[in-house]
């Protein structure tokens, strides 16, 4: 009999202890959740469907020249609200928890690029890269803009031309389009494809034969 009872005692004990790990388990779980940080989600994608009339929609073009380009010809970055420039404004949107300051540079926060997969916690770290470089801009149709409406192009935070990266990725992309320079993160590429594609032609720029290929295989690889 007393066997039993410590027999008794132990099967019930080892229950606690089993659903005490579970409670844990979940409670770390749930932490490690929390502590994912934010993919950065620019407004304006559009599903595989759209983007895809967008491109049939779009004008195959020779690319234009660099001649005359300069990145004063396209003014940012620009206020947007109190103290925040459009960086700023892309880096509280991008961000997990960003703490400013009254100048409202970011002081602190989480950062993830979705280009490459890094996260950071200095925004000195982080570049705002727009979608479509404004060289590339230039290249497509912006050379005969008004300064004025390559500002609007240049700040664009309704639609998916502004970004927060990782600083380097964003530097070897330079003025590159899709058909030389697509993120490194390949699971990533269809939504850029779909972001690049949006903005020609929200903003009625043309684009080149390889561009186009280079963007239907990234367009291909979308589920949705």
């Amino acid at each position: 009999m007393r066997v039993a009872r410590i027999s008794t005692r132990s099967s019930a004990w080892r229950r606690r202890l089993a659903a005490i790990a579970a409670v844990v388990t979940a409670g770390v779980g749930l932490a490690a959740v929390s502590a994912q940080p934010a993919i950065a989600t620019p407004p304006g994608i559009p599903s595989k469907a759209t983007a895809q009339s967008q491109l049939n929609a779009l004008t195959v073009k020779a690319e234009g020249s660099t001649s005359g380009y300069s990145r004063t010809l396209f003014p940012h970055w620009i206020t947007i609200s109190g103290a925040c420039d459009t960086r700023e404004t892309v880096l509280k949107r991008d961000g997990t928890s960003v703490v400013v300051n009254s100048s409202c540079a970011a002081t602190s926060g989480r950062w993830y690029s979705p280009y490459d997969g890094a996260t950071w916690t200095a925004a000195s770290d982080v570049d705002i890269d727009h979608v479509v470089p404004l060289a590339e801009a230039w290249r497509s149709g912006a050379s005969g803009w008004t300064t004025s409406r390559r500002q609007s192009f240049a700040n664009d935070l309704r639609h998916p031309q502004l970004i927060a990266v990782t600083d380097n990725v964003n530097q070897s992309k330079g003025d590159q389009d899709p058909s030389t320079w697509q993120p490194p993160l390949s699971s990533y590429r269809c939504t850029y494809s779909k972001m690049w594609i949006t903005v020609k032609y929200t903003w009625g720029l043309t684009l080149q034969t390889a561009e186009k290929s280079a963007l239907q295989s990234m367009l291909n690889a979308c589920s949705s």
